[in-house]
């Protein structure tokens, strides 16, 4: 199967990167052409539009940082859709609006061609190793047809129904990993004032029922310093507010949700769409005038779990 990928970023670039490690013919585009050429170093080849990279391949994969650019690289001026017809499928791996997702894919269908919504969960570092988790949202024919391709990209899939499913659940897990960020900068803080060494606090937390996926790892950056975890305050308020807009269309009288956006925008007022969603917690340390750092932690986070091959998760009532 020939591969198309376009969005070689933080993530888009690690999964790239699976994909060519693991023998697949993969042609690459992205705004950045010295990122492009890492890529084709590696072996895969340049893409000259999505309408050529489309009309050359069997399966496009996008992962683009926001709806407007998915947009924009599927219907734009030499846009996927130009090329999209039968025998084609368009993998939108993303996170986006579903309700986006279901208009592009729709076009994307009366022109012959499969899509699916199929973002993943897990962090850069895990994109990196294939360890990742996949949602995939579409038909189940369609799902079967890449399945081999998702269980090389992450180690868990799960097909989780119709188009634009995948992007429900996948805004959903982003929020609840948003709650957990900030509720463990409070708690690592107030620890840290009441006198408890953080790096003690660390592995009371982890061997707790207070543990979480992003205690074990987003807690080793913030106490590092370097907070580099690969994701942006203004990713984190496009996932928050599309997660909003779902909770608001289904009148869910939302409390913590609206409290946590307003949280992260004062934090992107106060340091930059740019800077590490994990940097949230400098309000506290601006606040307290006082700073979580221990020794030991890493600078960076790395899977530490060998690549091993993916497989689909079935859900218990199925």
């Amino acid at each position: 199967m020939k591969i198309g990928f376009i969005g070689l970023g933080n993530v888009g670039g690690k999964l790239a990167g699976s994909l060519i490690r693991n023998g697949y013919d993969v042609t690459v585009r992205d705004l950045d052409s010295a990122l492009e050429q890492t890529f084709i170093d590696q072996g895969a080849s340049r893409g000259e539009s999505p309408a050529a990279i489309t009309k050359a391949v069997d399966l496009l994969i996008t992962c683009l940082p926001s709806p407007a650019i998915s947009a924009k690289v599927m219907e734009g001026p030499d846009g996927a859709l130009e090329s999209m017809g039968p025998g084609k499928i368009w993998a939108e791996m993303s996170t986006t609006d579903a309700t986006e997702i279901q208009r592009l894919g729709d076009k994307a269908k009366a022109l012959g061609g499969e899509p699916i919504d199929c973002p993943v969960s897990g962090g850069c570092h895990r994109a990196a190793t294939g360890n990742i988790s996949i949602f995939a949202g579409t038909e189940r024919s369609t799902f079967e047809k890449v399945l081999p391709v998702l269980t090389t990209l992450g180690r868990r899939v799960l097909h989780t129904g119709p188009l634009g499913s995948a992007s429900t659940l996948k805004v959903m897990t982003n929020y609840l990993a948003s709650v957990n960020l900030a509720s463990l900068g409070e708690a690592l803080m107030t620890m840290h004032r009441a006198g408890i060494d953080l790096a003690t606090t660390f592995e009371a937390i982890r061997i707790s029922s207070g543990n979480s996926f992003v205690h074990e790892t987003e807690s080793q950056v913030i106490l590092n310093g370097s907070r580099d975890v690969g994701f942006t305050m203004d990713l984190v308020i496009k996932d928050l507010s599309l997660f909003q807009s779902i909770a608001d269309r289904a009148q869910v009288p939302l409390e913590i949700s609206p409290f946590l956006l307003e949280m992260f925008r004062d934090g992107h007022k106060r340091y930059g769409g740019g800077e590490w969603s994990t940097n949230i917690v400098r309000r506290l340390e601006d606040a307290c005038k006082d700073k979580l750092w221990a020794p030991g932690f890493p600078a960076e986070l790395v899977d530490d779990e060998p690549e091993e091959p993916g497989y689909e998760v079935i859900p218990k009532s199925a």
